[in-house]
């Protein structure tokens, strides 16, 4: 199940079951955490070079709304809260709460620019399904 969002560099739900058609992953990942790919890595170093921050974090969390139960969030963060579970992919931090490591174990965040659409992918294998509407997952 793959997941857009714009990847303008501020706060928003990602819409899910949007599918993209991409090159394979081509870097090792790892199911017991979430995975972020060389490209989607770049655009987060973009972006945050954009900003003038270095002092921020790409937190993606899991919450709950959408038909289908679940809706991602990716937004940079400069907080870190009690559980956080953090990752460094070379000299970008991602963050994930405690509550959303089990949803998003395994999955992996790319950046797709196309003709046809550019923004962050979320691959999740832990998503059983989604809404028509493209909005959620569960």
């Amino acid at each position: 199940m793959s997941d857009q969002c714009c990847g303008g560099g501020h706060s928003h739900d990602a819409p899910a079951g949007t599918t993209t058609v991409a090159a394979p992953v081509s870097f090792e990942t790892r199911a017991d955490q979430i995975n972020l790919s060389p490209v989607a890595g770049a655009k987060v170093k973009s972006l945050l070079d954009q900003e003038g921050r270095d002092d921020l974090a790409l937190r993606i969390s899991v919450q709950p709304g959408g038909c289908s139960g679940l809706r991602y969030q990716l937004f940079f963060d400069e907080r870190t809260l009690d559980g956080d579970v953090t990752t460094d992919f070379d000299g970008v931090t991602v963050v994930v709460d405690r509550m959303s490591v089990p949803y998003l174990n395994g999955a992996v965040i790319d950046f797709v620019d196309t003709i046809e659409k550019q923004g962050f992918t979320i691959d999740n294998p832990n998503a059983t399904g989604s809404c028509a509407c493209g909005d959620s997952f569960h």
